[in-house]
């Protein structure tokens, strides 16, 4: 049997030299317990096959030995383990933009998520760890297939019920664990729920009587020793005997582990007071993880009152039937899949599914409205990071709002409530997915349907694409002037003009954006998207050639936004400020500046202010000077901007600070020191580019003085900061 070279270095061997890893496998919660054997022999498949797909019955442990594997493998792959969880994702259409998410990939064009997949794997030495896949199947068997064939250094270690039947798959089928692993494992998770308890001599012929009425399945010992809080290891053993006299009338094609798996689950759900089965049951309707306060309100009601939830699910986390997350949003809970499936079954025989997922639904159309107007405060971090841990769940309320013509506007109203999120968290991509789905269903509530199409529209302008968004923008305010709806006419407005910026037609944006504003005036609106209406009026007025009313422009903005905690839309008030700063040859105000664009760019994971940012700094870093810094900064730049949609937009506007940078860097350091120097920038990733940029490129001196020197570049060479400008703010055309 072929073992990996060092079966015991893992995330737990402290005593293990190890590099920084490279990817998202989380760390393990508790002793990973045996499976030495299964380990060797899946490290070993991963030496001679580019995917390797474990499979075997529920609660078998596929997805903890995929993990473990994975972490004992990591350094073979110099670009990473990436896992991708795949059992909350619901709609077939959501599996790649899954996998992008997984990979901490941020694509703002209207480019197909398989596209940007394709592009980031190409040459990459990775391993994509895919669990969860079985309902998606047939999807996620393509989506393997074709990464294979066009990423040569990627390999797949899935996990699943089922193969995905792809050439070149090595199956592994995991078995239940051997009497030994099966009794060190209850006894490890047995010792954490009752420490103060030593096992006697008797107990070991109990347990092992016990792993073998389990099959020895990891899923049912875990929820056997999670019920010694209350029971002896003997009163579990005549629990379950019972149990399984109880529940033998299934199936009789299921297999017997399949049965055992249910039986330990059902055994689990009888022992559990009619309260807690109520709110197991109800849990189901949850994708993914969920906090206390929904729980509360759309577990609450018949049976289980609000207030008694907290002390129920306390005695569900007891008995591991729920499990408790903690992370930046505080803590949250989550049903492993197959005991969740278990709560589905119960809630439908119920016959109280519809009305859940409808509570469900109504929760996350109020979250998604309270965030909205949550985004215009000091709490922007903290809405953006609760969006993004209720991703599952809004997706799941769409999908509901989906299954009923009379509750299609639901879906258009919460899928325009994210505007923030898809056009300011680096979501574009999903966001124009939703979108676009929902608006396949006529609706007759005009005012929620208006406003997905001008949240369309302005995904589209985000994302490059013209003729999407003029068409979005077009049908949008024809309609809001039939029906009189001056909100969504003022938006249709205001988008149009920020596509006019983003082609280059500067004055038409300044009359359009001029006629938003007084129309934001006259409905008395204020929120992110008016201030960046002013923002994008100053890029018109600047472009024309007013630098000094385009910062007076965004100075009012400034206040504006520190009066309300705004972040996001200062970022872009102050990319204007810099280049204002630039201009008038104060070019360590304008580093300032843009390294706090940065910085707010790394928070909401927006990537066009980065890209933008950086490539202004690299001009402001030329200017100071340092040639071969701002080349590499320039690399960096050209690097994200494919995920953001077609470079600078094509703008000659927003190019110029490109083109100037370029032509002085490439004078000082010479063609080939400036293309290498680009290379050195693409191979950068943004969390490294961002963190270079913040430090100041190695800590160079630098003077807000026109025409002052700085040291050696990192090219070697030296150069005067001043630059071609002009009275009021630089080149003729900016």
């Amino acid at each position: 049997m072929r073992r990996l070279q060092h079966p015991s270095t893992g995330p737990d061997d402290p005593d293990s030299p190890r590099s920084a890893p490279v990817g998202n496998v989380p760390a393990e919660l508790n002793r990973f317990v045996g499976r030495a054997t299964e380990l060797a022999a899946l490290g070993g498949l991963l030496e001679e096959s580019r995917l390797v797909t474990v499979v075997g019955v529920a609660g078998v442990g596929k997805t903890r030995c995929a993990g473990r594997v994975a972490a004992l493998t990591e350094k073979r792959y110099c670009d990473g383990v990436w896992l991708a969880e795949l059992s909350p994702v619901r709609e077939a259409g959501l599996l790649e933009h899954a996998v992008v998410e997984a990979l901490g990939l941020t694509d703002h064009t209207g480019r197909p998520p398989r596209t940007v997949l394709v592009e980031h794997l190409r040459e990459r030495r990775a391993l994509l760890v895919l669990d969860g896949f079985e309902h998606l199947v047939e999807g996620c068997a393509d989506l393997v297939r074709e990464l294979l064939r066009r990423a040569p250094g990627l390999q797949v270690l899935a996990a699943g019920r089922r193969p995905l039947l792809v050439d070149g798959e090595v199956t592994f089928t995991l078995a239940p664990m051997c009497d030994e692993d099966a009794v060190e494992l209850f006894t490890e998770r047995a010792r954490s729920v009752r420490p103060d308890r030593e096992p006697t001599a008797g107990d070991r012929a109990v347990t092992l009587e016990l792993c073998h009425r389990l099959d020895g399945i990891p899923l049912a010992l875990e929820l056997a020793a999670g019920r010694l809080r209350a029971l002896s290891v003997d009163q579990v053993l005549l629990r379950l005997d019972d149990r399984f006299r109880l529940l033998t009338g299934g199936s009789r094609g299921a297999p017997p582990r399949h049965r055992a798996l249910r039986t330990a689950i059902g055994w689990s759900h009888e022992l559990c007071t009619p309260e807690q089965r109520l709110l197991w049951a109800r849990l189901s309707v949850f994708a993914g993880q969920f906090d206390l306060e929904a729980a509360e309100y759309i577990c609450g009601g018949a049976g289980l009152p609000a207030d008694a939830v907290l002390d129920v699910l306390e005695e569900l986390l007891a008995q591991s039937v729920v499990e408790r997350e903690d992370g930046v949003t505080g803590t949250r809970y989550r049903l492993l899949e197959s005991v969740r499936e278990y709560g589905a079954e119960w809630l439908a025989a119920a016959g109280d599914t519809r009305r859940m997922r409808r509570r469900h639904r109504d929760w996350f159309l109020g979250l998604a409205t309270w965030c909205e107007l949550d985004w215009f405060s000091p709490r922007q971090a903290e809405v953006a990071a609760r969006i993004d841990a209720e991703l599952p769940n809004l997706r799941r309320a769409m999908e509901c709002s989906m299954e009923s013509p009379d509750e299609v506007h639901l879906a258009h109203h919460l899928a325009g409530s994210l505007w923030f999120y898809w056009a300011g968290c680096g979501r574009l991509s999903e966001g124009r997915y939703w979108l676009e789905h929902v608006l396949e269903e006529p609706t007759p509530y005009d005012a929620s349907r208006l406003k997905v199409l001008w949240v369309l529209g302005y995904v589209a302008v985000l994302q490059g694409d013209a003729v999407g968004a003029i068409s979005a923008l077009q049908e949008c305010r024809e309609e809001a002037e039939r029906s009189g709806d001056a909100t969504a006419t003022a938006y249709a407005v205001h988008r149009t003009g920020c596509l006019a910026i983003v082609t280059d037609d500067p004055a038409r944006a300044e009359e359009l954006l001029r006629e938003a504003l007084g129309r934001y005036r006259e409905i008395g609106e204020l929120n992110s998207n008016v201030v960046m209406a002013q923002v994008e009026l100053a890029m018109a007025v600047a472009f024309q050639g007013d630098l000094d009313a385009a910062a007076d422009i965004c100075e009012e903005v400034r206040e504006l936004c520190e009066d309300h905690g705004e972040r996001w839309a200062l970022a872009y008030a102050l990319y204007v400020l810099a280049y204002a700063a630039l201009r008038r040859g104060l070019p360590e105000r304008a580093r300032r500046m843009l390294g706090e664009c940065l910085s707010i760019g790394r928070t909401f994971d927006d990537l066009l202010v980065t890209a933008l940012s950086l490539e202004l700094l690299a001009l402001v870093t030329a200017v100071e000077g340092d040639a071969g810094e701002a080349a590499v900064l320039q690399g960096a730049a050209e690097r994200i901007w494919p995920s953001v949609g077609l470079p600078l937009f094509g703008s000659v506007y927003f190019g110029r600070p490109r083109v100037e940078c370029e032509e002085q860097v490439r004078r000082e350091l010479g063609d080939a020191a400036y293309e290498a120097g680009l290379r050195a920038g693409r191979r950068l990733d943004r969390a490294a580019v961002v963190e270079r940029a913040l430090g100041g490129g190695g800590g160079r001196e630098r003077r807000d003085t026109p025409g002052a020197e700085s040291g050696p570049s990192a090219g070697g060479t030296r150069r005067p900061a001043a630059s071609r400008m002009t009275g009021r703010g630089g080149p003729e055309r900016w």
